[in-house]
């Protein structure tokens, strides 16, 4: 079973940045075949995307994060990481990092981590 833990929340304010950091109990060799993602989700909403990054490196982001935020991947050390700038109310939530492989059809979620942003 893989488990994943998220760090890094906070309450910072409005304009400021913070640094979520995700590590996974999985094996190297799982971990270097799966992709990850960093989700959100805001009471009374629905889980969203942010960011999400392929084996190969490639980065997804959702609209309202582009140019803000930038996700990264260390695959010696199975962590993936989720910087973020330029913070602004509208992105306080639980942040929930994933390791997943639709090829191998499976997916691990972490617990998630508060981010609060205050204007």
């Amino acid at each position: 079973q893989v488990q994943l833990v998220e760090s890094g929340g906070g309450l910072v304010q409005a304009g400021g940045s913070l640094r979520l950091s995700c590590a996974a109990s999985a094996s190297r060799s799982v971990f270097s075949i799966s992709a990850v993602g960093w989700y959100r989700q805001a009471p009374g909403n629905q889980r969203e995307m942010v960011a999400t990054i392929t084996t190969g490196g490639s980065r997804n982001y959702a609209d309202s994060v582009k140019g803000r935020f930038t996700i990264s991947r260390d695959n010696a050390k199975n962590t993936v990481h989720l910087q973020m700038n330029s913070l602004k109310p509208e992105d306080t939530a639980v942040y929930y990092c994933s390791l997943y492989s639709a090829q191998y059809g499976y997916d691990y979620w972490g617990q998630g981590t508060q981010v609060t942003v205050s204007s």
